[in-house]
This record gives structure tokens, C-alpha cells and sequence, in this order.
């Protein structure tokens, strides 16, 4: 039996899907005027100041604290099917496919709140292993329940999930240093698109 993990945001996609579903839900004017506003945690991430979950919260807080769940899910419902499948690298379409021709389990695996990823995944029937948004009374905090699915928490996740003796062959597909410790999981390591030993 074969398993192959997948990072999402330039893994499988061209564009990192946070910012595309920011704009995708609330237009390019609200996109745009939020982002200056939020330049500051912007640049304090960049330069190291905030980690990379805390940068997360206050963006995902700053355009979604209090929105409806019901509302939330149904966003990234149409997201899943209208916008997703154009942001799809080339590398990633032929990959996926190689996989499902060889009926290997498929998982994704993302730093990505799976707000609007996990319909996605289900029409493919792939897994998903995500970070998950935090919700009470039904609306969206924008905060992060658990940990940020990144870097070391990746492969946490995937061991908690996953009995990995189980499988005849691992593959992982990543594209950052924060994807290394997933990547080095596998029999097949692939960062970039390219194998890596």
C-alpha cells in the first residue's frame, strides 16, 4: 500500500490560498484597505518579530472574527469549486494523478485553516490533516484551535493519524524548509517538484 502527503500552498497551488480566499470572500477593496491596515503584523512577521500562527490570527481575525460558521463553510464550499482548480500547479495535477491511477492514499497536509480546503478534498476524496479555526456559538474567532499545522506539527499529525509501518511506499511533496520534517517521513522525497535524497 502506497500514502503520499501533499503540502498545499505552493505544493499544489501557485498562489497561497489564505490570501485568495480573503479575497475571494470579502472583494479587493476590503482585500486590499485590509492589508495596509494589517502591514504592520505583516512586516513584524517578515522581520521575525511575530511567528508564523500568531501573523495567522491577527490577518484570518482582522476579516473573519464573528462571521458564521453555516456562512464560513459555504465560502469555502464555492471556493473549493470555483477558484481552487485555477490556482492548481501543472507539476502537482500530473503528481495527483500518477497517485489516484496507482490507488495510493492521498493526504493533504496544510498550514491553511481547512475552512477552505476540506470541500476541495472531499470531491477529490482526499484526506486532510489542517489547521482548524477555533468557533463559538457558531460564529468564527479567528483564532487557531490547537496548534498551527506547520512545520514539526505537520509530521505530528500525520504519525498521530497514520500508522506509517503500514505502508509498502511513503511519498511527500513540500516546497519550503518548513516542510523538510514531513518530507524526510517518506521513502520518496520531492521539495520544489524536485527529489531529494
Amino acid at each position: 500500500m502506497t500514502i503520499a502527503f501533499f503540502d498545499f500552498d505552493g505544493t499544489i497551488t501557485r498562489e497561497d490560498s489564505m490570501l485568495q480566499f480573503i479575497r475571494f470572500s470579502k472583494g479587493n477593496l476590503m482585500f486590499y484597505a485590509g492589508i495596509l491596515l494589517l502591514l504592520p503584523v505583516l512586516i513584524a512577521y517578515k522581520i521575525g518579530i511575530i511567528p508564523n500562527w500568531r501573523a495567522k490570527e491577527l490577518v484570518f481575525s482582522f476579516y473573519f472574527n464573528g462571521m458564521k460558521e453555516v456562512e464560513a463553510m459555504k465560502l469555502g464550499q464555492e471556493f473549493s469549486e470555483q477558484v481552487i482548480p485555477k490556482l492548481l500547479r501543472p507539476e502537482a495535477i500530473r503528481e495527483i494523478e500518477f497517485h489516484k491511477n496507482s490507488a495510493s492514499k492521498i493526504v493533504v497536509v496544510t498550514a491553511s485553516f481547512s475552512i477552505w480546503i476540506k470541500s476541495w478534498c472531499e470531491l477529490n476524496h482526499f484526506e486532510l490533516i489542517a489547521t482548524e479555526c477555533d468557533i463559538r456559538n457558531g460564529r468564527l474567532t479567528g483564532l487557531i484551535k490547537g496548534k498551527n499545522c506547520h512545520g514539526a506539527e505537520k509530521v505530528r499529525r500525520i504519525k498521530e493519524k497514520f500508522d506509517l509501518h503500514q505502508f509498502d511506499q511513503i511519498y511527500a511533496y513540500g516546497d519550503s524548509p518548513a516542510d523538510k520534517e514531513m518530507v524526510n517521513l517518506a521513502d520518496f522525497k520531492y521539495l520544489k517538484w524536485k527529489p531529494i535524497k
